[in-house]
């Protein structure tokens, strides 16, 4: 552990489980095991395109309990991810600059709190693989973008956990802000509330703006490492965080347009 003269938030209460949280196992486990994620998105693969073609002549499952409790527990656990690393970014930012929230990664090995979020986070976009297989048994549209958005995600997250990269900061504040709005939207779809068009809406702008700042962090990583400026991100990983990053906002930059500004004829029949 690097020694950073760095504070932490005053958080009013620490639970045990987070002051328990141990950066460096984690790591080595992480380290260890990152590229047993090439085999869960093979076997999701398998599954969803699997699980689709013995649909198409069954008939749908409603599972709308099942969905309720799944989505609420996705929000409640994105909720409190977000209340938990949020304080963090701003506190780094507040008292120790942007330069401190881009490049020095003690959010994972100084905070615990936010450290143990982080590594929830990372672990979660594996459980996320269970929102397609509702899709595939409900029988409702797979569009690219959802499948990619998972797979991808979950490469990256684990991926940059094994080299604790800093800008990792970020992109998990952010995530989770979206991911509370999102789930809590989907929970009460669940139950039969339907919310107005316009939250939809908000929830794909909100990850466009999120796939802009990802973009924009690791333009200025790049040029930090240009100038030989000490910053824990690797070359690599800012070309693959970009790529990701960019690529997903063309795919919601156009379903965005489909979904909200294209005519009516033109929404039909892309369903």
């Amino acid at each position: 552990m690097k020694n950073y003269s760095v504070t932490t938030p005053n958080y009013s209460h620490v639970f045990n489980f987070e002051s328990e949280f141990n950066a460096q196992k984690t790591r080595i486990w992480m380290i260890n095991n990152w590229t047993n994620a090439y085999y869960y998105i093979g076997i999701y693969l398998i599954l969803i395109f699997g699980g689709q073609y013995l649909m198409q002549n069954r008939p749908r499952f409603e599972l709308r309990r099942v969905l309720v409790v799944w989505n609420t527990l996705l929000a409640a656990f994105s909720i409190l991810g977000a209340c938990r690393t949020f304080p963090e970014l701003i506190h780094i930012i507040t008292n120790h600059g942007l330069y401190h929230s881009v490049c020095i990664p003690s959010f994972i090995e100084i905070d615990k709190v936010s450290g143990f979020w982080s590594y929830m986070f990372t672990l979660s976009k594996l459980a996320e693989f269970g929102d397609t297989v509702f899709i595939v048994l409900r029988k409702q549209p797979l569009i690219f973008l959802h499948w990619y958005h998972h797979i991808t995600v979950l490469l990256y997250s684990w991926f940059s956990f094994t080299e604790f990269t800093s800008s990792g900061r970020w992109f998990v504040v952010m995530n989770f802000c979206v991911h509370s709005i999102m789930y809590s939207y989907y929970a009460l779809r669940a139950i039969g509330y339907k919310p107005p068009r316009q939250i939809s809406m908000v929830i794909t702008a909100l990850q466009l703006i999120q796939m802009v700042i990802g973009c924009l962090v690791n333009i200025w990583a790049h040029q930090l490492l240009q100038k030989r400026t000490e910053c824990n991100i690797t070359s690599l990983n800012i070309k693959l965080s970009t790529t990701m990053y960019f690529s997903m906002f063309i795919l919601f930059a156009k379903f965005f347009f489909q979904s909200y500004l294209s005519s009516e004829r033109e929404r039909k029949k892309l369903k």
